[in-house]
């Protein structure tokens, strides 16, 4: 009789366990941790997807979004891999987790962390003031071969997305992007400001930064790095692409888990996030932002992620960037 029940306690604990795991779901606080201060474009994301996600109720408990600017990123991550197969702490990242290990800043990568979904890709524009002789890419190409110092250029971080991208472009174009003179600042409005008072000729940032000038009449989109034309404010700016520079480098926003959470964890997640995807809120912020969404669940994201870490490493060395070698 007692080996019976034995039995039985023991098959019951066991179909308890398998039915928990089977049917994960938040218990606690959830957390976004970002790495941009408030008002930046990551923290902007990360409040969007707060917002919608408990405003459709899509969690159980609620969710809180963590500033942890510093470090390029840096800081953000180590505060992620401080919670390891905890399922309530997310990082919403960018291509920032590639440049900063490239280039030696730091030895974690996205290799380190769990894919969640890639949510969307915000692209780099390329501004000049709007009195420029610079009318378009050919303009800008036939400036920089002739002379790659003549033009000073505005980036937020060496080896960034937006650096990436234009150093890209350059190359394609026949010049040396090795030799053009790039002036970091701490954010792409910062730049943009420093271009409208007759600093910089050129400005390699995000879309949502560089509008504020352009809708002031200050400066003028030339190009942007897309693999298509967007429509509303920008429907009247060509890609590299249409104006005979075949390049592209996507400045993706994806979510990411700590190193050691469960498959069933990151099912919840991604259906989850499918969800927020799908909802008339998400689509309106990614038309008012100018951002492309592009959702990705964990397993093709991870194939992603390979792909853009080849391509952006591959423009890192040709900057001469590359520490990994």
């Amino acid at each position: 009789m007692f080996a019976r029940y034995l039995v039985a306690l023991i098959t019951s604990a066991a179909l308890n366990s398998a039915h928990a795991q089977s049917t994960w779901k938040p218990d606690k606080v959830i957390e976004i941790i970002t790495s941009s201060a408030a008002g930046g474009s990551n923290d902007q994301i990360a409040r969007v997807a707060q917002n919608i996600l408990q405003g459709n109720k899509l969690l159980p408990t609620p969710l809180n979004v963590a500033n942890k600017s510093g470090g390029n990123q840096t800081l953000a991550v180590v505060y992620l891999m401080q919670h390891p197969a905890d399922a309530h702490f997310h990082l919403l990242a960018n291509p920032t987790l590639f440049t900063n290990y490239v280039s030696g800043v730091t030895a974690l990568s996205h290799n380190d962390l769990t894919p969640i979904a890639l949510l969307l890709e915000e692209h780099t524009v390329i501004s000049v003031p709007t009195n420029s002789p610079i009318k378009n890419m050919q303009d800008l190409m036939a400036r920089l071969r002739a002379d790659p110092e003549s033009v000073a250029v505005g980036i937020v971080s060496r080896g960034g997305p937006n650096h990436l991208a234009l150093s890209q472009a350059i190359k394609a174009g026949g010049a040396d992007p090795r030799r053009v003179r790039a002036a970091v600042f701490k954010t792409n409005t910062e730049s943009m400001t420093a271009m409208a008072g007759g600093h910089l000729q050129l400005v390699a940032s995000s879309v949502s930064s560089a509008m504020a000038q352009v809708q002031a009449g200050n400066a003028r989109i030339i190009a942007i790095a897309s693999q298509r034309r967007l429509g509303g404010a920008l429907a009247n700016v060509p890609t590299f692409k249409e104006q005979g520079i075949d390049s592209w480098v996507a400045n993706w926003r994806a979510m990411f888990g700590a190193n050691g959470i469960t498959p069933v964890q990151i099912t919840y997640w991604e259906e989850t996030l499918a969800k927020m995807a799908a909802t008339d809120e998400w689509k309106k912020q990614l038309e008012l932002h100018d951002w492309s969404g592009q959702f990705l669940r964990s397993r093709e994201f991870g194939k992603y992620l390979q792909a853009e870490f080849a391509t952006t490493r591959a423009i890192m060395s040709d900057l001469g960037l590359d520490k990994t070698k």
